[in-house]
């Protein structure tokens, strides 16, 4: 999965699970339970999550797409 700057943070969680941990450094924090959280993503881009925790928007991506990476290499070696 490619992310963009209009990609929605449901989709990420849908796609890799919960990569919350990675949005904490940037200041978005979890929201009590994962489900509430995915709710309250449906409509959140990666761009307006930047914005709204006052990040530049390239490290946020970039960010991101570490952690995808990440993920990945888990889920093929575990």
């Amino acid at each position: 999965m490619k992310i963009t700057k209009d990609t929605r943070i449901s989709e990420i969680l849908l796609e890799y699970g919960d990569i919350a941990e990675v949005m904490e450094v940037f200041g978005v924090q979890r929201v009590g339970k994962y489900s509430l959280r995915m709710f309250l993503a449906k409509a959140l881009t990666v761009e307006w999550a930047a914005r709204v925790h006052r990040v530049p928007l390239n490290d946020f991506l970039e960010i991101l797409q570490k952690a995808v990476i990440k993920k990945e290499s888990e889920s093929r070696n575990g």
